[in-house]
């Protein structure tokens, strides 16, 4: 009986941190490229399978740049998906670099960074931010108060935010950074009480935001006027939405390019294949969706080049065009970033309901060099 040739193996580094002050984001992403990897391998039309070389690092910057070095040297790792946090994205990327490998970085981030050695899966600021702002200049008074973790995501978040909202006669009446997972946040609800700001913009992470959103949920209960502002967040996902209760989070608006409610074809076949895979009571996240799109890509480029040597993935990866969960997308050439379309959503009843979208997938701009920051509430919602 004849036997089928056998595959060609390739390793792939995944850098998730399933345990420490973001574990619940961390799990969904890692959930997501390894249903992306299942189903590859599963795929007869490709003549290689990607074998997954998983490493938690727990939040940890130090063990994500003591892992990265031993994907990249010990397993001879070519492609590595994985990073949440800005920071841990840094921390790596000059060992990517070095060793002219390729990280495929499923997360949405503040931008100003194009390396040649990252595929950047996850929203730019003129993508998630900016049509948020844009959103907000034209519909309320901006009038802010922005609460956020003290690194670079939370200080590029308040530049563009001050900028934006300033020239449109808006203003940031304070800022204020805490510690990442530092989880006192008394004196900076009494602080806000004390300001009676119109707008809180949310940028925290992890567990900092956690117990931000279960505090102001509570102190509401007693100063009905914490019930009056609105609240807006660039960083809450479903399964945070389904850690923290959907009471806490009532009436948030949240920025993204994919919402579970987003309704496609390709994102119905999504949800499905995950909650088939790991059950119904996940809840996957943008950058669940992101990191399984990282996978199909990568996959997909190799195929197109016939082999995962990184020059020519990169070059294929570019050619490439998707109908993705989050609607079509591809790599712009200019600066390896996605293409994406833009959505808002709303959380009610513990579901995060898109309520607008762009009307086409947008041109990444890490830069902002061709974003107008001076004129966002002018014009129309796509303006």
């Amino acid at each position: 009986m004849p036997t089928s040739p056998s595959k060609n193996v390739i390793p792939v580094g995944i850098l998730y941190s399933v345990s420490g002050d973001y574990a619940v984001i961390g799990r969904e992403m890692l959930n997501g490229i390894l249903l992306a990897i299942e189903e590859i391998n599963a795929n007869p039309n490709y003549d290689f399978t990607l074998a997954p070389v998983v490493r938690d690092p727990g939040g940890s910057l130090d063990k994500y740049h003591e892992y990265c070095h031993d994907l990249l040297h010990r397993h001879g790792v070519r492609h590595l998906i994985g990073c949440y946090t800005s920071a841990a994205r840094k921390t790596i990327l000059p060992l990517v670099e070095a060793a002219n490998a390729l990280l495929w970085h499923p997360a949405r981030y503040e931008g100003f960074e194009s390396s040649n050695s990252v595929i950047y899966l996850g929203a730019t600021p003129n993508q998630h931010v900016i049509p948020l702002l844009r959103w907000l200049l034209q519909e309320h008074d901006a009038e802010i108060y922005h609460v956020g973790s003290n690194y670079v995501w939370s200080w590029e978040m308040d530049r563009i935010t001050r900028e934006a909202v300033t020239a449109a006669g808006g203003s940031v009446v304070e800022s204020k950074l805490l510690p990442l997972g530092e989880e006192d946040v008394s004196e900076l609800i009494a602080d806000i009480t004390a300001r009676r700001p119109k707008v809180i913009l949310n940028t925290m992470v992890g567990k900092s935001a956690y117990s931000f959103y279960r505090a102001w949920y509570q102190a509401s209960q007693h100063q009905p006027w914490l019930n009056q502002p609105l609240k807006l967040s660039m960083t809450l996902c479903e399964p945070e939405v389904q850690l923290i209760g959907a009471a806490a989070l009532e009436g948030y608006l949240v920025s993204a390019s994919w919402f579970q409610s987003i309704d496609n074809a390709a994102n119905r076949d999504f949800l499905r294949c995950y909650r088939q895979r790991f059950g119904d009571q996940v809840s996957p996240s943008v950058d669940s969706q992101s990191a399984w799109l990282a996978g199909h890509l990568l996959a997909r480029a190799i195929a197109r080049h016939g082999n995962a040597e990184v020059d020519g993935v990169r070059q294929a990866v570019l050619l490439d065009e998707m109908d993705s969960p989050a609607g079509p997308i591809r790599i712009d050439a200019d600066n390896n970033h996605c293409w994406l379309t833009p959505h808002l959503a709303r959380c009610h009843a513990g579901k995060l309901e898109s309520f607008w979208q762009a009307d086409a997938p947008v041109k990444p701009d890490p830069w902002l060099a061709w974003t107008d920051l001076d004129h966002l509430g002018k014009g129309g919602a796509n303006a």
